[in-house]
């Protein structure tokens, strides 16, 4: 991609969730470096404007060679960053049903920019990938083989938070505590959690959606099939009216009756019993699970906090962290309490650390590599 260099000396990062709109500007290299990031916390029409007016007086500066999205869900047929195309975007509507709560938007802004900026060249990059080669014995569903075959399967997300976190494990704690076997927890208002072993993902507790899994904040996570089955049935409710019930009328809001935010939950739990109570549950499913891929690793080396709970709740961590003694996890409680990088005491036989998640300079280093160098 032969182009002036001055033209591409910035890539915009766009991170667009269910119900928010991050970007970040960084430098157009193969190491990019934060130039400017916005974090809204919602996604509606107005900031969608506003984050097409920035482009747009970059754009005047000459100083944007590219867009890379985060794009929640690839199939079973990108596990690559992937220029966009109108093949490509064809792909990704046909992806739509995967996730209805995340791909309309991000196809919306993608179409949106495309209009506005018919030249400006965007990479999307899959949140799916990180977990594209999970073994058999995580990937199968328990259905049909037909339903397989037509890509019915655990897919896994938080994908680009991982890929950070496993690259910026090895850079503070070195090769060997990033190629052991590591429990990554990606803690937010979408919560997961990963086994890694030599920093390729064994297992994940999300699933098919970003829907499956550990309580969130909204969501319900794992649930009994008869369940949604019996709920459907009794209120009479359609698949999209039962994806709205379980992706944003359960978990915790759903458990406290008040909300699905851990902040407003910690406040509360003193003269709430339901709001302690979906803490715990919380805690506990996330406790289960560390235990679990603990198991499924064949011993556990680390263990990472992440996301916005993992990264400023000690609280939380404090209560999925006790219990966990019997693996060897040692929380020192004044470390947990700062927040520091490691909270583990120092004869703790598992380390337990404290890595910001930073998803947008990995979508950065992806739209670099896929579009190249433009000085070669």
């Amino acid at each position: 991609m032969k182009q002036d260099q001055a033209t591409l000396s910035a890539v915009l990062a766009i991170n667009a969730g269910s119900a928010s709109l991050k970007s970040a500007l960084f430098t157009f290299e193969r190491r990019p470096r934060l130039r400017d990031r916005d974090v809204a916390s919602d996604a509606g029409e107005s900031r969608v404007h506003d984050l097409l007016q920035r482009i747009a007086s970059q754009r005047r500066d000459r100083a944007l060679a590219a867009v890379g999205h985060r794009i929640v869900h690839g199939g079973p047929d990108y596990y690559q960053p992937q220029r966009i195309t109108p093949d490509v975007l064809s792909r990704l509507r046909s992806l739509i049903a995967f996730a209805p709560n995340h791909l309309p938007a991000a196809i919306a802004l993608i179409e949106a920019i495309a209009d506005a900026h018919p030249d400006l060249p965007q990479v999307a990059c899959f949140d799916t990938a990180f977990h594209h080669d999970l073994p058999d014995v995580a990937r199968r569903l328990p259905i049909p083989r037909a339903y397989d075959e037509r890509g019915i399967r655990r897919y896994g997300f938080h994908g680009l938070s991982y890929a950070y976190l496993v690259q910026e494990l090895q850079c503070r704690a070195g090769a060997p505590a990033a190629l052991g076997n590591v429990v990554i927890a990606h803690l937010g208002n979408g919560s997961s959690l990963a086994a890694i072993r030599g920093g390729r993902s064994v297992d994940t507790t999300m699933c098919f959606t970003p829907l499956g899994g550990v309580v969130m904040s909204t969501r319900s996570g794992d649930l009994d099939p008869g369940v949604v089955a019996f709920i459907a049935r009794t209120e009479g409710l359609d698949a999209d009216g039962v994806e709205d019930l379980f992706s944003h009328h359960s978990g915790l809001l759903a458990i406290s009756g008040v909300t699905g935010d851990m902040r407003e939950l910690l406040e509360r739990e003193g003269a709430d019993a339901s709001s302690r109570l979906a803490i715990d549950i919380y805690a506990y499913q996330i406790r289960k699970s560390i235990g679990s891929f603990a198991a499924a690793l064949g011993g556990l080396d680390q263990i990472v906090f992440s996301g916005g709970i993992g990264e400023h709740a000690p609280e939380v961590r404090r209560r999925i962290c006790n219990g966990l003694e019997f693996l060897g996890v040692r929380l020192d409680p004044e470390r947990n309490a700062a927040s520091h990088e490691v909270i583990s005491t120092s004869d703790s036989r598992i380390a337990v650390r404290v890595i910001p998640t930073d998803e947008e300079v990995m979508i950065a280093q992806a739209t670099f590599d896929i579009l190249g160098d433009p000085s070669s």
